[in-house]
């Protein structure tokens, strides 16, 4: 009897030791699951899966369906969700230099907005650490237009018109050419055009395909205003609770992600206007006048802020355009 049930009781507690090994981590998202972003942490997901020998479970939460944008960061600084994405503008309040790339006119390419990140990242690594926290990935968002229900030839047309704002940069934006800023987060977009909430707003092609905004808005300018990042962080105490095997499968997931993450960025930006395109939205050059506007409107925006972050603003700027 005991050789019977011997290899069951060894089974038994290889089971019970293979469980008590697993870690499992929530990661809420501000997007859509099939927003490139989200499609792309749930690779990450699994590339963590699979190099860590199933020892680190990763759940993805799409669509502010466990916390909202503004929460995800609190979130997983307290604990609450050991790791998360965020979209770095929507914390400028907090800290300036997490604006950075939300400043108009910045950096307005790919290139530049990678460019801008190296830049940015000893900075933010540093205040993470700070909080205790870390970054793991960033990628940008495709280029920001400006989408209008009614045409738009410079930015005296946006006086009065209600504007999606979604961080304090788009929300300034709204005051320095007379429009009404209302927060309307990503989840909301979609619902908050249909129903007049909101008219217009600087977004980029995926967000709107995302939301269907062909649906209710007829006009994109293609100003490529700048490219805001995603972040990816996750709680300090939570990856140190990892074994070293685990946590090195972690950073090398990551660092593959952010070279997937900027290609599928760049995929979805071409994508994501045909099909803007194809139900019956103008793709439109920004005119002349609307243009020189804008620049205005950035010209203010960074005065504004290398003002506010003082003299690590500053450095962080001359970093950036040497």
């Amino acid at each position: 009897m005991k050789r019977r049930f011997f290899p069951i009781a060894l089974a038994t507690l290889a089971l019970a030791g293979t469980a008590s090994a697993q870690t499992k981590w929530d990661l809420p998202a501000a997007y859509p699951a099939t927003n490139f972003h989200t499609v792309n942490l749930s690779q990450f997901a699994a590339d963590v899966d699979k190099a860590s020998g199933g020892k680190l479970k990763i759940t993805v939460h799409p669509n502010a369906s466990l916390f909202k944008a503004p929460e995800i960061k609190r979130a997983v600084q307290g604990g609450q969700a050991q790791i998360g994405e965020i979209l770095m503008v929507n914390f400028q309040n907090e800290w300036q230099v997490w604006g950075t790339d939300g400043i108009p006119f910045l950096a307005t390419s790919y290139d530049d907005a990678m460019k801008l990140w190296r830049v940015q990242k000893p900075l933010v690594e540093k205040k993470l650490a700070e909080q205790g926290m870390m970054a793991l990935y960033a990628v940008p968002w495709p280029p920001q237009g400006i989408y209008s229900k009614k045409p738009l030839n410079s930015a005296a047309d946006l006086k009065g018109i209600k504007w999606r704002a979604y961080s304090p940069a788009t929300a300034r934006i709204a005051e320095l050419v007379g429009a009404q800023p209302v927060t309307v987060q990503a989840a909301e977009v979609s619902q908050a055009f249909a129903t007049g909430v909101t008219e217009s707003m600087m977004s980029s092609g995926s967000t709107g395909a995302d939301a269907k905004l062909h649906e209710h808005v007829k006009f994109w300018y293609d100003t490529q205003a700048w490219l805001p990042k995603n972040l990816v962080i996750v709680n300090r105490a939570a990856f140190n609770a990892l074994d070293k095997a685990t946590q090195d499968a972690v950073m090398k997931a990551a660092a593959d992600a952010e070279v997937r993450g900027l290609a599928e960025s760049k995929k979805a930006n071409g994508a994501s206007l045909d099909i803007l395109r194809a139900g019956g939205m103008q793709i439109l050059p920004p005119p002349a006048q609307l243009t020189t506007d804008m620049k205005k409107v950035g010209e203010t925006l960074l005065n504004e802020w290398t003002g506010k972050s003082g003299a690590e603003g500053q450095q962080l700027i001359n970093a950036f355009r040497r």
